[in-house]
């Protein structure tokens, strides 16, 4: 592969963002000495090209490393942290690489391995994948518009009715050991109300009848209270709370007019 050198050098420091940056160490085989040494290099990782300096200020790249038809893979090497670029070709170079630290050593792992063009190819081939599928879910949408809009309509015209929203559930409260009900939600004259499935609500059981503390359990209703009185003219479907507290308030009413009655008459 032929590449213009100037131009190469100019993308390596040129204010174009890096995909990873950092200092690694190289390894350097000396073959004359029978041994091996690391140095100490400022990566700049652009694209799916591996630059290295020799130091991080440094204008001019001392090499170049192409990320095509690579794998990146850990190494058994006598220092820690270190990884491997292999080459498919039998007869390529490999780089051998070490890192400062654990982390740093993934970093680079996982960036030079998306570098290349194989890599970016496949991730296209899956994003146009997406898009293709994503296209087709619209236009499945698109072609039946009267369903999607007759049900928008159709709710926009249930939120808009007050008869038609739901009712908003009220918690049940208790007083002496009895359960009470507002009368708020009742409609005038004794009609029941209306529950959330558009029927009607079962009332609450009825207080049982009172007695007047002036009859006995076998006599006669105490004066002032007709026999009628005993006897709820609220129908049982009804739930209205007003109705039902008037009905039994007679008897209290009658009971006071009586004790107001002795008072006058100055009898205790």
């Amino acid at each position: 592969m032929k590449l213009n050198e100037r131009s190469v050098a100019h993308y390596a420091t040129c204010d174009s963002p890096a995909d990873h940056t950092g200092f690694l160490r190289k390894r350097v085989e000396r073959h004359h000495h029978h041994g091996t040494s690391y140095q100490r290099r400022w990566f700049v990782l652009k694209g799916n090209l591996l630059f290295y300096f020799e130091e991080r200020e440094s204008r001019e790249p001392m090499g170049l490393v192409v990320l095509e038809g690579c794998t990146v893979e850990l190494c058994e090497a006598a220092e820690e942290f270190a990884f491997a670029i292999r080459f498919d070709d039998a007869g390529a170079r490999a780089y051998v690489l070490v890192a400062d630290g654990q982390a740093a050593m993934e970093a680079w792992v996982k960036a030079l391995s998306r570098a290349s063009f194989d890599y970016m190819r496949l991730v296209v081939r899956e994003l146009e994948k997406q898009l293709e599928e994503a296209c087709k879910s619209l236009a499945a949408c698109r072609k039946s518009p009267r369903r999607s809009s007759s049900s928008s309509s159709g709710r926009k015209r249930h939120l808009s009715n007050p008869a038609l929203q739901p009712l908003q559930e009220k918690p049940t409260t208790l007083e002496n050991g009895y359960s009470t009900w507002s009368s708020g939600g009742c409609v005038a004259g004794g009609a029941t109300c209306p529950d959330h499935d558009g029927g009607q609500t079962k009332p609450p059981p009825l207080p049982p009848r009172r007695r007047s503390a002036a009859s006995s359990a076998t006599g006669p209703p105490a004066p002032g209270l007709s026999p009628a009185m005993l006897e709820s003219p609220v129908p049982p479907e009804t739930i209205c709370f007003s109705k039902l507290h008037n009905w039994y308030g007679q008897e209290i009413a009658v009971l006071r007019r009586e004790w107001q009655e002795r008072q006058k008459r100055g009898h205790p």
